[in-house]
């Protein structure tokens, strides 16, 4: 799968959408390719009482689902802008497992850093 492929498939699941009053989902997509080749899709969730999920989270959930853990390439989008993952993404790849640090993260058309460049001091448990 090319980075044109996989910034096309969280695209195409971008789109909000409101479930009831209080929550608005698909606001933001992503979609990841694995160590294996395989695709994972999530879409974020926004609750008023600020809980809810990131695409992101939604994706990782999908491949962990799988049994897999190992991403090699995750986009996000909103609209038709890439977005870099937030903080608390970076930190859930990084501790899913230790070959995440190179995971590619497709920040821009065009543009790619790793986990390790977004994300350069590890939390390490005492």
């Amino acid at each position: 799968m090319t980075d044109d492929d996989l910034i096309q498939a969280a695209t195409q699941l971008v789109g909000e959408f409101r479930t009831g009053p209080d929550c608005v989902a698909g606001r933001v997509a992503a979609a990841l390719v694995t160590a294996k080749g395989n695709v994972y899709t999530g879409i974020c969730i926004d609750l008023v009482c600020s809980l809810g999920s990131c695409a992101e989270y939604s994706a990782i959930a999908e491949m962990l689902k799988a049994r897999e853990s190992e991403i090699h390439t995750i986009v996000s989008v909103c609209g038709s802008r890439i977005v870099p993952p937030c903080g608390r993404c970076r930190e859930l790849m990084r501790q899913v497992s230790d070959a995440n640090a190179r995971t590619r993260i497709i920040v821009a058309r065009g543009r790619m850093a790793t986990l390790s460049e977004l994300l350069p001091f590890e939390w390490k448990r005492i």
